[in-house]
């Protein structure tokens, strides 16, 4: 097959995943923190398969360093890889509250985040995400916002994000697509993850208080996509 007659033919999870690789090979040096985070998640049973993939975990990285972003609140902190990648980029005099209702899974990433150096920047709330967010009160609001939890919460998440951040602040969604499966309305029993995007879109069709797109992606995790949203 010519490359002209590739740009049109079918993809999948096996050319997103090799061309993540790919990418990844001259963009993305060995880490060690990371790795070690991995294993750990493994060994104690933490879905690490889930996380944010390398690609865009370093993504978040560059967002952080490039807004100047100094304060961090990330919903769903599973085994600290995200948090990890994040916390690195904020200043010493920053801070990345997360928060995890496993306690498992607090547990491994206050682990995680003691080994890359991060204990001291990065604080892990145990408990159910949306009541945690609904007791801070920071007397400086976030800089950034990042949402990565069940998504059949989003709307209530994403509410309370938008009380939490800063005027001209981010919010990021993550998986907003689901293999498509979110736009697919002739789907039977779509899942509570399609249907808790659904909701969120519908919430933010009439809402003026933010600016939002999503973008779609794919690579080693899918077919999938997260949300950008400015808080006006």
């Amino acid at each position: 097959m010519t490359s002209e007659n590739r740009i049109y033919a079918p993809t999948s999870i096996v050319d997103w995943a090799k061309s993540d690789a790919y990418h990844n090979s001259f963009l993305i040096p060995k880490d060690d923190v990371l790795d070690a985070a991995v294993k750990n998640c493994v060994a104690q049973g933490v879905p690490a398969e889930i996380a944010v993939s390398a690609a865009h975990g370093k993504f978040l990285n560059l967002l952080v360093k490039s807004l100047g972003v100094k304060r961090i609140l990330e919903i769903g902190t599973l085994g600290g890889y995200s948090s990890i990648c994040m916390g690195r980029a904020i200043p010493d005099d920053g801070e990345l509250t997360t928060l995890e209702v496993n306690e498992t899974h607090a547990k491994v990433a206050r682990e995680n985040l003691a080994n890359a150096g991060l204990e001291k920047k990065c604080k892990v709330i145990l408990g159910p995400a949306y009541d945690s967010m609904v007791r801070l009160h920071p007397e400086v609001p976030f800089d950034l916002i990042f949402i990565d939890a069940d998504k059949k919460s989003n709307v209530k998440y994403f509410t309370e994000a938008k009380r939490l951040v800063k005027k001209g602040g981010v919010i990021i969604v993550d998986n907003m697509v689901e293999y498509g499966n979110v736009s697919d309305l002739e789907l039977e029993n779509p899942s509570s993850w399609a249907l808790g995007v659904r909701n969120l879109l519908a919430l933010l069709k009439d809402d003026d208080e933010v600016e939002a797109t999503t973008i779609a992606t794919v690579g080693e995790r899918g077919f999938d996509g997260f949300l950008y949203a400015v808080r006006k």
